[in-house]
């Protein structure tokens, strides 16, 4: 569903202007989350669990609370959005009113399944919520994909189309999913929820009890309070721009589509990564014993273990930025067309690329971080970074005054930067007594970095000589001399890091084998 919104919305890109693609994504997209996230996120933290079947009727009635929640949120939201914050030019991108109202309309919709999402979710319906989230998604994808062709000067009128109908289909579909499960249930005799119709999910008056389950709300009411917090510094970046304009709403959409560009790398191959090490760090390291009481040769391996990620990492970072700054200016001309592949997009790219080191590197050094911590010592890294993320929220707000766009980028950058000097200082203080050093890790072989310093020197005079010539065979002749040199990095890293390739190599046989002995086993 990812890559396939992704491929839709680099067709969206070609037909929309700059403009509205700044109101859709940064603007009115920050009025859907901070709408819905006030109105369920704290309800479903504090109902996300299995309760005893005769506090059901109570958890049902606490959960349609989110209904009116939202119409309160909405409708405050909604006057903040058309009457605080500077409106866009209408002629430039009209229907920016009919956007708000059908933003808050759509959260009122979504919440009226909130109790069937919850109900699904503890009952282990995992596949029901990614199909419904994604048929919902795919939906607002496709419809605004078709409309676009025919109305491009109507982009906002297309949006709310696609989220009003996408908003429906998601509800309708949890509703008629429950009655036809139920259907079945009864004529198979099958019993697996607390519940025997749709009915029953529904609030009513509950005998020889109170409404509500009080101290499930008293738990509600302490996660909203931390909600805001969370949801202030989640969205941190669009608050900055959408209340203090400090962008354009054409930087906006700009800087929005390279974010996500940008932030592919660590969707699809950090994460994973980051996850693995988690899992197995959390497995060798007892976190609750000092480093001296553990096994020595589950701290040698896991000392082993970090340093070949860190090097793995910092390889990958470093070759997205060296390729980043030759082909980010063809990599947008060819997603968004020309208003992306030009001006302000490329050069917000290659700041994305130096980013992607900081995300690469901080992301291994947390993931051991959080995997050996004590529960003390964990409290006090979410309060030391509840300042961190206050710093970049001033960051951003100073630097994109003297810097624009690029502010962001580099008020990210200072951001991991303070978190992997703290995630380094632990590292080291952890292994001091035991005299390893996984931090080598972050330097690479040096014949290594000297081939990264000369694939730069031959790609940028190949963006000089080939990209900038008009035409599509010198452009592919251009990525030619890419291929010729990521081939040749590649060689002298498998010759010169060999220590990291066993270690991808065995992990590689041993993930192989393990899967096999799982086929074995079903047939």
């Amino acid at each position: 569903m990812r890559l396939l919104t992704f491929l839709l919305n680099a067709f969206i890109l070609r037909y929309i202007t700059k403009e509205a693609l700044g109101v859709i994504n940064v603007r009115l997209m920050l009025l859907y989350t901070t709408t819905q996230f006030l109105s369920r996120e704290a309800f479903r933290r504090a109902c996300l669990s299995n309760p005893d079947g005769g506090k059901w009727p109570q958890v049902i009635n606490l959960l349609w609370i989110t209904v009116p929640v939202s119409v309160v949120c909405g409708t405050v939201l909604r006057l903040i959005w058309l009457y605080v914050l500077e409106p866009p030019n209408p002629e430039v991108v009209p229907a920016y009113e009919l956007g708000v109202n059908v933003i808050v309309i759509s959260v009122v919709l979504e919440m009226m399944a909130e109790p069937l999402f919850v109900i699904g979710q503890v009952f282990k319906f995992v596949k029901l919520r990614v199909i419904l989230e994604g048929l919902a998604l795919l939906i607002r994808c496709v419809v605004m994909a078709s409309l676009t062709v025919y109305f491009p000067q109507r982009p906002l009128t297309i949006f709310s189309i696609g989220q009003l109908l996408s908003s429906i289909v998601y509800v309708f579909s949890y509703y008629i999913y429950f009655m036809y499960h139920f259907s079945v249930s009864r004529t198979q005799h099958i019993i697996v929820f607390p519940f025997t119709s749709v009915k029953d999910m529904l609030p009513r008056r509950i005998k020889d009890k109170p409404f509500l389950d009080w101290t499930l709300a008293n738990l509600t009411w302490s996660f909203l309070k931390q909600t805001v917090m969370k949801q202030f510094l989640t969205e941190g970046e669009r608050y900055v721009m959408t209340l203090f304009n400090v962008l354009s709403f054409a930087e906006q959409g700009v800087y929005d589509v390279v974010n996500n560009l940008g932030s592919l790398a660590a969707r699809f191959i950090f994460q994973p990564i980051e996850e693995s090490g988690y899992l197995f760090f959390a497995q060798v390291i007892n976190r609750d014993v000092a480093v001296e009481k553990q096994a020595k040769d589950d701290v040698i391996l896991s000392a082993i273990v970090l340093r070949h990620l860190l090097r793995l990492m910092t390889l990958l970072g470093l070759t997205v930025v060296t390729f980043g700054q030759s082909y980010s200016d063809l990599l947008l001309l060819m997603y968004g067309g020309k208003s992306l592949g030009t001006g302000l997009g490329p050069f917000l790219l290659k700041w994305h690329c130096v980013y992607v080191v900081f995300l690469a590197v901080n992301g291994v050094t947390e993931c051991f971080v959080f995997a050996v911590m004590k529960k003390g010592e964990i409290d006090k890294y979410n309060q030391k970074m509840v300042l961190v993320s206050l710093l970049f929220l001033l960051a951003s707000f100073y630097l994109t005054k003297h810097f624009g766009s690029v502010g962001f980028i580099l008020a990210n950058c200072i951001n991991m930067g303070a978190r992997i000097g703290h995630s380094l200082f632990f590292i080291r203080k952890y292994f001091k007594a035991t005299r390893l050093v996984p931090l080598e890790g972050l330097v690479p072989n040096q014949a290594v970095v000297v081939m990264f310093f000369l694939v730069f020197l031959i790609t940028q005079s190949s963006k000089v000589f080939l990209y900038n010539e008009a035409g599509v065979i010198w452009w592919l002749l251009h990525i030619l001399v890419g291929c010729c040199c990521l081939i040749l990095l590649l060689t002298v890293i498998y010759m010169r890091e060999r220590p990291l390739v066993e270690f991808l190599l065995h992990y590689w046989k041993e993930k192989h084998v393990d899967v096999k002995e799982e086929d074995d086993k079903f047939a």
